[in-house]
């Protein structure tokens, strides 16, 4: 009987432990994204000397498109986000037909991860299969089976099966990539570059021409009509030149 009681005790002190920390961990998340509302909107007033098209595809930037088009779209966003999971489930889908497939506008990945601790494992992931041409493929596999943050769903092993999954992945190149954290340095200016410009939320967007004038900025996962006015507003300030 005392065994039994001993052994209850035991298991109700790691259950309570295990609860504590869920909570001190949710707890800090929402803290830390709290913190970056007041801090991160006036972190710059100008936005980076950088966003052009051409600076962006020269650092190793994942796009989809034709490059001679005077039109860009940068997306940033974490692969743990469920807004940006919506997005991606239905406006992207449809700016990709409309302005992507036809040539009319290039459009850019950005990685901005803040919703828990294991985003950012999952961005230098990402960013590895780009290394072989796989970074989109990846980037539908992410969302597509997405679970709840910091689930263990993004952990390493589980972002190794994913890649495994991709037809034609060299998986030794990738898991040296990612065990070694090749891209870590480039996330984190990713991260800055979104922190200069302001946004604090995921999915957040820069919609501007090739050069990196007439910016028009969008932070969450709008409806497709607001996408398709601000581009189609900017398409024709352009051809009006």
């Amino acid at each position: 009987m005392i065994s039994t009681q001993r052994s209850l005790k035991v298991y109700l002190l790691l259950v309570s432990a295990c609860f504590l920390f869920l909570v001190l961990n949710i707890a800090y998340i929402e803290s830390t994204q709290a913190l970056n509302r007041i801090i991160l909107p006036y972190a710059a007033a100008q936005s980076p000397e950088n966003l052009t098209l051409s600076t962006l595809i020269s650092q190793g930037s994942p796009y989809q498109g034709n490059l001679n088009s005077s039109l860009v779209i940068i997306d940033f966003s974490d692969f743990q986000c469920y807004l940006c999971k919506r997005y991606v489930d239905n406006t992207e889908q449809q700016i990709n037909s409309t302005y992507v497939q036809p040539g009319k506008a290039v459009y850019v990945f950005k990685h901005l991860p803040n919703r828990g601790f294991d985003s950012k494992n999952a961005s230098i992931a990402a960013q590895c299969t780009n290394d072989q041409g796989k970074f989109w493929e990846f980037h539908k596999t992410l969302y597509a089976d997405q679970g709840p943050i910091d689930s263990g769903w993004v952990n390493t092993e589980n972002l190794k099966k994913f890649a495994n999954e991709i037809p034609n992945m060299n998986i030794t190149q990738f898991e040296s990539c990612l065990d070694t954290k090749k891209y870590e340095s480039f996330v984190d200016k990713d991260i800055a570059m979104a922190n200069s410009l302001g946004f604090t939320e995921t999915p957040s967007f820069i919609i501007m021409n090739s050069e990196g004038s007439n910016i028009e900025k969008i932070q969450g996962p709008k409806p497709f009509p607001i996408f398709k006015s601000i581009i189609d507003n900017l398409e024709s300030k352009i051809s009006n030149k």
